[in-house]
């Protein structure tokens, strides 16, 4: 499988208690959906986890994964992100995106200055952050992911056009 026919939906945070449950990070638009998807598995594909949803916690879920009996076993998955066949999620509206869509493309600006390349998509609770490895530089630019910002995402073509905020860059 290619890393495009894998998508990010979630990853292990540690144990939660001593019963073998798991805090659960959830990456879908609705974090209990990530249960829908199930068998998940690790990015190579080689390891499956079947899961169980309890209840919501601090930015997390609780959940039972199959075959996961006591808190040494939860803690040793913690930071394993889980993934599933793309073809599993549903089609997205033209206006939505997988992050792993955008990793990579080219950002320009309004007048066709190349800025950088995404390197990655953040959420810190408010929206989504493209983080931009700027094009002259090592420095990373963090723009917000919203229609006044980027008002193009151009996949076919591999880039994005944004239009930062004064003061931005």
């Amino acid at each position: 499988m290619s890393k495009t026919d894998i998508i990010c939906v979630g990853a292990f945070a540690g144990a939660y208690g001593v019963n073998g449950e798991v805090r659960l990070k959830s990456f879908c638009a609705n974090s209990d959906a990530i249960a829908d998807y199930c068998p998940l598995t690790d990015e190579a594909g080689t390891r499956h986890f079947t899961i169980t949803l309890g209840r919501s916690i601090n930015n997390a879920l609780v959940a039972k994964v199959d075959g996961v009996l006591n808190k040494e076993q939860a803690d040793a998955l913690k930071g394993l992100r889980l993934f599933v066949d793309r073809a599993q999620l549903p089609v997205l509206p033209d206006d939505e995106f997988y992050h792993t869509d955008l990793i990579g493309l080219t950002v320009l600006d309004t007048g066709g200055n190349k800025l950088g390349k995404v390197h990655g998509v953040q959420n810190h609770g408010a929206s989504d952050l493209l983080e931009i490895m700027a094009e002259a530089s090592s420095e990373t630019i963090l723009l917000p992911f919203t229609n006044a910002v980027i008002p193009t995402v151009d996949l076919a073509a591999g880039r994005i056009i944004a239009d930062p905020p004064e003061g931005a860059l």
